[in-house]
């Protein structure tokens, strides 16, 4: 190897370890890098639940989405869901899927976060490590003192952290109970079956103004 050569590496090593410093690779991440998106969540949510029945559910539904598309990896969190059988199925029927799985998300978070009476939510600082990922501990306190667990699996990516999971009072998988429903469905029915469930999910979640 020539000294030209060997010089070149060096030079182009130290301008990507300039460029993974300037973008933060490498860099531990903080434990408010990953609770920052729970937090936007829990702005959003307020913000549907204050709005209430003031606001059609459209109107809720278009307020949130943007937040929830950017918070939640949908499309890992359907693929874990659909498992094995993912890659089998065809590409158009793949996008129909995650477009339907998108917007039923969303009309899930509407319909159960639609009033607001007091409620607040808690963030502990404390990040917990599963694996590669990170588990965020929320809290919801009702004006009567009345609290639940909802905590949220984060995993890195090039965008920032996003929720992979979520878990009703500490435990309860929401991709695990959604991957016996919707595996059951693809058995039966393979995928059109589960679009039609899902489509199907969100018109009655919404009173028939989605699907």
């Amino acid at each position: 190897m020539s000294v030209r050569s060997s010089g070149r590496r060096v030079l182009l090593r130290l301008m990507l370890v300039t460029i993974a410093v300037a973008v933060g690779w490498g860099r531990p991440a903080s434990a408010s890098d990953i609770t920052a998106p729970v937090e936007q969540l829990h702005a959003g949510l307020m913000s549907i639940m204050k709005a209430g029945k003031t606001a059609s559910f459209r109107q809720r539904y278009e307020t949130i989405a943007p937040v929830i598309g950017q918070i939640f990896d949908l499309e890992t969190i359907l693929r874990q869901v659909v498992g094995p059988r993912w890659p089998s199925l065809p590409a158009d029927q793949q996008a129909a899927l995650a477009d339907a799985f998108r917007r039923y998300t969303i009309a899930s978070y509407v319909a159960n976060f639609d009033t607001y009476s007091g409620q607040s939510f808690d963030t502990g600082p404390v990040v917990r490590p599963v694996g590669n990922d990170r588990v965020v501990e929320t809290r919801i306190a009702s004006a009567g003192g009345k609290v639940h667990a909802l905590d949220y699996v984060m995993r890195q990516e090039r965008g920032g952290w996003k929720v992979v999971d979520v878990l009703a009072e500490g435990s309860i998988s929401r991709v695990a109970s959604q991957r016996s429903e919707m595996r059951s469905l693809l058995a039966d029915g393979g995928g059109a079956e589960l679009l039609v469930s899902l489509r199907q999910k969100t018109a009655e979640l919404s009173g028939g103004i989605l699907q």
